[in-house]
Parts: C-alpha cells; sequence; structure tokens
C-alpha cells in the first residue's frame, strides 16, 4: 500500500462525511426554502429551527449516510471481508434505536426499514430487499469500495454481498456498482472520467442482479447525464439537476445528480458539494456520494482541511484506522466470498 493509495483511500472516506456534513442543513427541503433559510452555502452550516430532519445540530454534524457507511466498515472489517446478514441487520436496527435516543429524525431510510421489517417477519434474507430501490445502498457502499479492487467480477460480487439484505433489486445494485466502481477505481489512481467510465460499466452489470424493478436504467442515465452537464455553468448545471435529473431518495435520481455533479465539476470538490447542498431534496445524500467520488480521486490531502478537520472533530471520526482496516481487505485476494454470476 502506497502514501497515495492510502491517501485516496482516506479521502473517499473523508470526502463522504465533508459533503453529508454540508447537506444536512439542507436535506428535504425545497430549493426555495433553502434559499430563504440559507442563501448560497459554501461552507458548513447550522442546521436552522425549520430543518425537517436535523433542526439545530450543529455545523459539521454528519448524518445517516456517514454513520452508516462507517458500520459497513466496522462490520466489514470485523467480518474479514463478510458481512453476516443478521448481524447486518442487528446493527441497523441498533443504530435507529440509537438515532430515537438522541432525538432524531434521521431514521432508516423506506427501503431498509421496509426490509428489515420483513426479515424479523421471517422473510429470507435475499427476498427482504426485493423492492429496495432507493439509494440507501449507494449512500454506504463506499467502504466495499476501499476494501475491494475495481477487477468488475470481484467489485460485483462484493457489491451485491453488502446490499441485497436491503437493496436486493436492479436498480438498488446498479447504482450501488456505480458509486463502488467510481470509487474503487479512483482509489487504484485512475483519472476521474476514467473512474466514471468504471461506474458506468459497473451499473450496467449490476442491473442484471436482484429483483427487477421498473426504472430509468443507472447506467443510462449516468451516461446521459455526464453528457449532458459538460460545459454548463453552474447556474445552469444546478438547474439541471434540480429539475430534470432529480435529488429524491430514489436511485435514479440523487445518484445520477451526484454523478453529474462529479462530472462538471470534478477539479473542484467544494463547489461540487456546496452546489449539491443548494439543490434541496436528498442534498446530504448526493452530496455524500459526491465527496466520496472526489475525496477518493483528490485524496484527503485534496480537500479543504479546515472543513474536513471540523466535521471529525464534531462528529469524533476516527477514519484513519478504518481505511487501513479496509485496505488491508483489498490487498487480501480472495476475502469477498465469490457468487454466481446470474
Amino acid at each position: 500500500m502506497t502514501q497515495d493509495v492510502y491517501d485516496r483511500a482516506l479521502g473517499a472516506l473523508t470526502g463522504l462525511a465533508l459533503g453529508d456534513a454540508l447537506g444536512m442543513p439542507t436535506q428535504s427541503m425545497s430549493r426555495e426554502a433553502i434559499r430563504t433559510h440559507y442563501g448560497p452555502i459554501r461552507s458548513l452550516r447550522d442546521a436552522v429551527a425549520a430543518q425537517p430532519i436535523s433542526p439545530g445540530l450543529p455545523a459539521g454534524t454528519v448524518t445517516d449516510d456517514t454513520e452508516q457507511a462507517v458500520l459497513v466498515a466496522r462490520l466489514l472489517i470485523d467480518g474479514e471481508g463478510r458481512i453476516d446478514p443478521k448481524t447486518f441487520a442487528k446493527s441497523l436496527l441498533d443504530w435507529e434505536s440509537d438515532m430515537i435516543r438522541r432525538g432524531l429524525a434521521d431514521l432508516l431510510g423506506p427501503s431498509t426499514k421496509r426490509a428489515l421489517e420483513l426479515l424479523e417477519a421471517g422473510v429470507a434474507p435475499e427476498q427482504a430487499g426485493k423492492t429496495g430501490t432507493t439509494n440507501g445502498a449507494a449512500m454506504r457502499i463506499t467502504p466495499v469500495a476501499i476494501a475491494t479492487p475495481p477487477e468488475l467480477d470481484r467489485l460485483l460480487d462484493a457489491v451485491v454481498a453488502a446490499s441485497e439484505l436491503t437493496h436486493n433489486t436492479n436498480l438498488g445494485i446498479a447504482a450501488a456498482a456505480a458509486v463502488a466502481a467510481a470509487v474503487s477505481a479512483a482509489i487504484d489512481g485512475a483519472d476521474l472520467a476514467t473512474a466514471l467510465d468504471h461506474a458506468e460499466h459497473a451499473a450496467a452489470a449490476g442491473a442484471r442482479h436482484g429483483h427487477w424493478n421498473a426504472g430509468g436504467d443507472i447506467a443510462a442515465r449516468i451516461r446521459w447525464a455526464r453528457r449532458w452537464v459538460r460545459g454548463m455553468d453552474t447556474d445552469a448545471l444546478a438547474d439541471a439537476v434540480c429539475d430534470v435529473i432529480g435529488t429524491s431518495v430514489a436511485s435514479q435520481e440523487s445518484v445520477v445528480a451526484a454523478f453529474a455533479l462529479a462530472e462538471a465539476l470534478g477539479d473542484e470538490p467544494l463547489e461540487a458539494l456546496t452546489l449539491a447542498a443548494e439543490l434541496g431534496g436528498d442534498t446530504d445524500t448526493v452530496a455524500a456520494i459526491c465527496g466520496a467520488i472526489l475525496g477518493a480521486r483528490h485524496g484527503a490531502s485534496g480537500l479543504p482541511r479546515d472543513l474536513t478537520t471540523t466535521v471529525v472533530e464534531v462528529n469524533g471520526l476516527e477514519l484513519e484506522p478504518v481505511a487501513d482496516g479496509l485496505l488491508r481487505l483489498r490487498s487480501r485476494p480472495g476475502t469477498i466470498q465469490r457468487r454466481r454470476r446470474p
């Protein structure tokens, strides 16, 4: 493991957390409400009292995106590359209970919640996530990307294994595969265009897994969005993402939105993440996914140190040992259990 690889792996986790924290004050608000309550987002902000999910949280606080990603990372490390479905389910439920204890409304997403309810009712793990089409798997897949090289079959095995409990659908797996491929390729040193190309290929392969659900093809939408937004100025880009691509929890909106921002503003990570925070909808997840991709591309050293330091300190994050543990898995061939190709 070289220092550059470590920096990029740490950057993926740090970028995810930074994007998440930038989007925290604006999540689930409309674009117009964000303008009214905050004006332009240029840095970390306290959440206003009118924030529907996290009212009053201090600037720099992360949400479910980072907390669940760290949860997945620790399960991967403790399980030496494998996540037991029952252990995963219990960990997610314990996480939600802790959110409730802390008086927060940032709870499990609809797909994850439904899957865990079905699992508790006795439904088999491979069936519990058969309607999970939202972005929950994609938002927490970055640790899998760090632990797994970008070789498509191996990466896809790992993505499916980490996603199928809650998002065992063509859309959920394709979205998670796209994020994982972009992050993993960037950690290996791919330039941004190549990393995003990897994402398209992985999304197409991922769509052949899981239970079929209707919705725009993730790979096709990423490809279209990347071509469409190239050369747009910031105002046109914001309109394109907000009004046409969409920023809802649906994978074919928010995940594609993150890729569009990465394509258009990949050389300016902070500009990409602050714009994501201004667009309304699932801002924390759009910014978190975009942050993971651009963090893997630029490394932790390429992100604004003052902001990342604040995020780490406010949340008590210890990302260095997490990155180190995941990279040890990456260097061990055969760590992730192979699965039958469909």
